[in-house]
């Protein structure tokens, strides 16, 4: 009965990609689904494809699965992911079986406010913030509006 937004966002807040599900599913698997939707065409005049590949990943614990991991290393992009609590417990119960902990970059995880900054942003929306749509194509197409809108506020051709 309820929907969640998970999008990608640049370095600046703007939104890359913009996936919706349901309320009750993990974020986890969504990862990739929101990856794979990333499409940043080429300057003007410039020939090749869209770049589809980001150079990092940060996300909150809520992403650290071996899975996501795996995805993110298979594709060449860094994992900026805190470990959770529990699998970090878990390991260390392991001993030296329990493998090394997961490489984190604690300086460029600070930057990971610009996504919660960005989701303020949509939250703005009054529509987006109460989901009071009931089909997820339609709370889906507020999401790609209000990103529509953030895109022409950065280029400037709106006040």
């Amino acid at each position: 009965m309820s929907t969640k937004i998970h999008h990608a966002v640049d370095g600046k807040g703007r939104p890359l990609a913009v996936v919706v599900t349901g309320g009750q599913r993990n974020d986890g698997p969504v990862l990739q689904a929101v990856i794979d939707d990333i499409r940043v065409p080429q300057p003007a005049g410039s020939p090749g494809r869209p770049r589809t590949r980001p150079d990092s990943v940060m996300a909150d614990k809520a992403y650290p699965s071996r899975a996501n991991r795996e995805y993110l290393r298979d594709r060449g992009i860094t994992a900026v992911i805190p470990e959770k609590n529990d699998q970090v417990n878990a390991r260390k119960r392991k001993g030296s079986a329990g493998g090394r902990p997961p490489r984190m970059d604690w300086e460029a995880y600070k930057g990971r406010n610009v996504v919660e900054r960005s989701f303020n942003l949509l939250k703005q929306w009054r529509g987006l913030a109460t989901r009071y749509d009931k089909l997820a194509v339609i709370y889906r197409g507020a999401a790609v509006l209000a990103a529509i809108v953030a895109w022409l506020r950065a280029l400037g051709d709106t006040p």
